[in-house]
This record gives structure tokens, C-alpha cells and sequence, in this order.
């Protein structure tokens, strides 16, 4: 529903009120708020940054992990594992951002995790929010960042993010967690299934899932082999080599194991400095997102660009002119130095 008065229409919150939820840990005003920061319409964005801004000196204080792996390696069904142990027999708190990818039709969810979490949705202790990417670069949603820090303010000690799995999404939530795990399977072909070598090496752990049954020792060689090629890695600037572990969301098997590791790379990091450091890219990261959204944003709204930017794609699709060239026309068009 549209965020204005009249029939049918839910009245807008107040920037208090929305800060005020968020803060009581209330889930359905986490929601809306969430929603707003979502939203693309120009009317939103100042509360939104409002809302955000408000938040900000209550976030920091939660374990950021990003999720990622080949399609069909389980990631939800492991997410949703995970989550209930920790919910249930550690007494945690989390929320798990699961980016799928956008309908072509509606722009929303495709995938809509929840349906796809249904035990853990129901915890009072979870939060699970799908979010389409909406054809962001890397497959993650415009405004994960901000989402983040909205879930980190609510309370939410465990800040799961899950990645579309597909193109350049593993390196752009690297940046923006503590720590990245990657969901694995045996039996593949390939031990490492076409992982390139720059996934392995922002990597801080290997889960080798599906672990039980006939495919357990299967799972055990693909940990043994990947443990070997982990080792012709050198060291991340952060000193911990990556660990590879087996595990069992069927099963419930290895899901402390993976967990306690979590523990102990987050511990390490903080031990070292690097955790802080680690903190201090993200933001600057954050700002350099933000400064290259609103200048595209500018540009795209500009009224010079919007009356030749249908020619020049009109040129490039046909051959006669090079998107470099197109390029330079419509900024220096926006430049106006011409």
C-alpha cells in the first residue's frame, strides 16, 4: 500500500515514529521502514535519510555475515538451520537479508525467501527480509547497506546477508560484512565447481553442505581437496586462512562447528585490529555507493540527457555510433561544455 491518506491507503509514519519502532525492535514497523528506505520515489528519499540518520548511533553492534553459493547448494535451507540454532539453543537474535533476483515483470522478489524459511520466519527472535536487486551490479539490493544498519538498530545481534549468487554479488557483500562464508557442494564435477580463484580468496570459510547420507563421503573428499587448494592461497591481509568444514542442514550436523568458527574469525579479527579496519572500508565504501547512485541519478534525470539519450541508444544498438562515443556526448551534454 502507498504510504498517503484515503481509501484503501495506510497514513504515513512519522520520521519519530518509524525511529521509534525501529528502536522497540518492532518487526512490522522494521518493515515499513525498510520499505522506505526502498523506495525509489523522490517524496521518500529525506525521510528515509532521516529515519537512517536517527538510527545510525544505535548500529555496530552486530556480527555481519554474508552467505553465498552456487545455485542449488542449499544456501536458504542452511540460512534457516542455522538461524533456528542459534535462535533456540543460543538464545540469539538475527536477521537474514536474502537478495533474489527481480521479476522482469514487477521488479519484486522472484525467489521470496520467506517462503522458503517458514520455521524460522516464525521465531520471534528472526527477521527475514527478501529484497529484489533490481538489477543492481553483483546482484545486491540498492539499499542493503541501509537495511543493515536499520537491522542492527532494531537489536538484531546476527546480520545475515544472502547473496543472488551469480556475478559480481560475493565481491560486493565482501564489502560490506565481517565475515564471508561460501556454501559448497561435493559431487559437482569440479571439487571447487568453477569457483575462479578471486572467490576463494575473499573467503573466510567453506562449507562443505549436504553432508549426510550417501553423499557424506563425498562431502569429506571435496573437504579434503579443498583444504589442499586452500593451502596454495596465500594469507588474506588479515592473517586467518580460510577454514573448510563440512555440514548438514538434513542432518544438523557441523552447524555448531560452522557457527563456532564464525565465532572465532570474528574474535580473531578483533584481537588483531583488522575488525575495525574491516568497519572503516565498509563506511567509506557506503560513501563512495552513495555518491555514485545520486550522480547517476542526476544524470539520468537531467533534461538535456533524457532528449538525446533515446538517439544515441538508438545509434549504438544499430552500429552506427560506439557507446564510447554516446557516452562522452551525453556527459558533456550534463557537463554542458558544449
Amino acid at each position: 500500500m502507498r504510504e498517503h491518506g484515503g481509501v484503501g491507503y495506510r497514513r504515513r509514519l512519522t520520521p519519530a515514529e518509524y525511529v521509534d519502532g525501529v528502536l522497540s525492535g518492532d518487526r512490522y514497523k522494521l518493515a515499513r521502514a525498510i520499505t522506505l528506505v526502498e523506495s525509489t520515489g523522490a517524496a521518500d528519499a529525506d525521510l528515509a535519510l532521516e529515519v537512517i540518520e536517527a538510527c545510525l548511533p544505535h548500529t555496530g553492534g552486530a556480527r555481519r555475515i554474508g552467505v553465498t553459493g552456487v545455485p542449488g547448494a542449499g544456501k536458504s535451507t542452511f540460512l534457516e538451520t542455522l538461524g533456528l540454532y542459534l535462535a533456540r539453543e543460543c538464545g540469539e537474535s538475527l536477521a537474514v537479508l536474502s537478495i533474489d533476483p527481480s521479476s522482469p515483470v514487477t521488479g519484486g522478489s522472484i525467489l521470496g525467501d520467506k517462503t522458503r524459511m517458514e520455521r524460522l520466519a516464525m521465531d520471534e527472535r528472526a527477521f527475514i527480509r527478501p529484497s529484489p536487486s533490481s538489477g543492481q551490479l553483483g546482484g545486491v539490493a540498492r539499499r542493503t547497506r541501509e537495511t543493515m544498519l536499520l537491522c542492527e538498530a532494531a537489536g538484531y545481534r546476527n546480520v545475515f546477508v544472502e547473496t543472488v549468487g551469480v556475478g559480481q554479488s560475493e565481491v560486493a557483500v565482501r564489502g560490506m560484512v565481517d565475515t564471508f562464508l561460501l556454501l559448497a557442494l561435493a559431487g559437482a564435477g569440479d571439487e571447487l565447481q568453477g569457483i575462479k580463484r578471486g572467490i576463494t580468496e575473499i573467503t573466510d570459510i567453506i562449507a562443505v553442505h549436504k553432508a549426510d547420507g550417501d553423499g557424506l563421503r563425498a562431502a569429506q573428499r571435496a573437504k579434503a581437496e579443498l583444504q589442499l587448494a586452500m593451502h596454495l592461497f596465500p594469507k588474506g591481509e588479515d592473517g586467518w586462512p580460510a577454514r573448510v568444514l563440512t555440514c548438514s542442514s538434513h542432518s544438523g550436523d557441523g552447524i555448531r562447528e560452522v557457527w563456532d568458527t564464525v565465532l572465532e574469525h570474528q574474535e580473531t579479527l578483533r584481537a588483531s585490529g583488522f575488525f575495525a579496519t574491516r568497519r572503516q572500508r565498509q563506511s567509506t565504501d557506503w560513501l563512495h555507493e552513495a555518491i555514485r547512485g545520486a550522480l547517476e541519478e542526476q544524470f539520468f534525470s537531467d533534461e538535456a540527457v533524457q532528449r538525446e539519450l533515446p538517439g544515441l541508444e538508438a545509434g549504438v544498438r544499430a552500429g552506427t555510433a560506439s557507446a564510447t562515443r554516446a557516452a562522452r556526448r551525453l556527459l558533456a551534454l550534463y557537463n554542458r561544455k558544449e
